[in-house]
């Protein structure tokens, strides 16, 4: 994403690359963001004339709309979704676009509004690996394992590097108790990761923590995760502290509730044990969501 700060250096008169080169930056350095704005506002308006002459309708005018509201004091979620969504109806090939609204109804708690709006432009991005985790994504959060199971895999068929479709596939096997499955995928995906994002790096890699941690491995599994491969990501010159920081948090959150079940884990570890015993394991997922609704009661 930080290639989106090199689009204006190259063409600073760029709509698109102001305004998203602002969105960028509108969580770390407002400062900025709002400089990239305005210049992406002048320059819309300085076009304006031309446009108007030869009737273009462009994707900077749409973009800079959905963006710039997004990013705004006063912004309203269901406002900025439905600029995204006019958006994506014009433009339905917007891979950055469709990642918007994945992550404003992610936040919104709504992927009943995301999954429908996904399911009409799928057919425009057939071959495109990451639209499948996009997919997968809503969902999963909808109960439709089978079916985000399915589009993950598409995803990793057609790319077996991407990175989002590993951790959506992940996600998947999470979600089913199948710790030991997802362990086993993602350090076999882990070698074209290094040249991801930090959050997508340590993220990953939390991943692979949280299902040893889950699935009942000793700590040191998770030690081991953590001293040789997530903070092995700060030593990158262009690392995001921060992300990588954060994910080390979770996994302490999560080890100290786990040690506040008084020895009683959430069963999940037989998940290991119970290859081939579908049965088996839907049980151990029952009890395993009834002691999660009585021991993850956050204040």
């Amino acid at each position: 994403m930080q290639k989106c700060l090199e689009a204006p250096l190259y063409d600073k008169d760029c709509v698109l690359g102001n305004i998203l080169a602002a969105h960028y930056l509108i969580s770390s350095d407002i400062s900025r963001a709002k400089t990239y704005a305005r210049a992406a506002e002048y320059h819309l308006v300085s076009s304006a004339s031309v446009n108007e002459r030869f009737s273009v309708a462009t994707t900077w005018e749409s973009h800079f709309e959905a963006v710039n509201y997004l990013i705004s004091d006063n912004m309203e979620e269901d406002k900025a979704l439905e600029l995204h969504s006019k958006l994506l109806n014009k433009f339905p090939k917007d891979l950055l676009a469709w990642k918007r609204v994945e992550i404003l109804c992610f936040y919104m708690g709504r992927p009943d509004l995301s999954l429908p709006l996904f399911e009409k432009i799928l057919p425009e991005n057939r071959e495109q690996d990451y639209v499948y985790g996009m997919l997968a994504f809503p969902l999963l959060e909808l109960g439709h394992i089978t079916e985000a199971e399915k589009a993950a895999r598409k995803g990793y068929e057609i790319n077996k590097n991407d990175s989002w479709a590993h951790h959506c596939l992940c996600h998947v096997l999470q979600t089913a108790c199948r710790f030991k499955e997802a362990v086993e995928f993602m350090s076999g995906c882990s070698a074209s990761w290094d040249s991801c994002s930090s959050l997508r790096y340590s993220h990953n890699w939390w991943h692979v923590a949280v299902c040893y941690l889950e699935g009942g491995s000793p700590m040191s599994k998770v030690q081991e995760i953590y001293d040789n491969q997530m903070c092995k990501e700060l030593e990158k010159e262009d690392a995001v502290a921060s992300d990588v920081y954060m994910d080390a948090l979770a996994i302490k959150v999560l080890e100290r509730r786990i040690k506040q079940r008084n020895g009683a884990p959430f069963l999940w570890e037989k998940s290991y044990l119970m290859e081939g015993d579908a049965e088996a394991v839907v049980t151990t997922c029952e009890k395993a969501n009834v002691l999660e609704s009585s021991y993850f009661k956050f204040a």
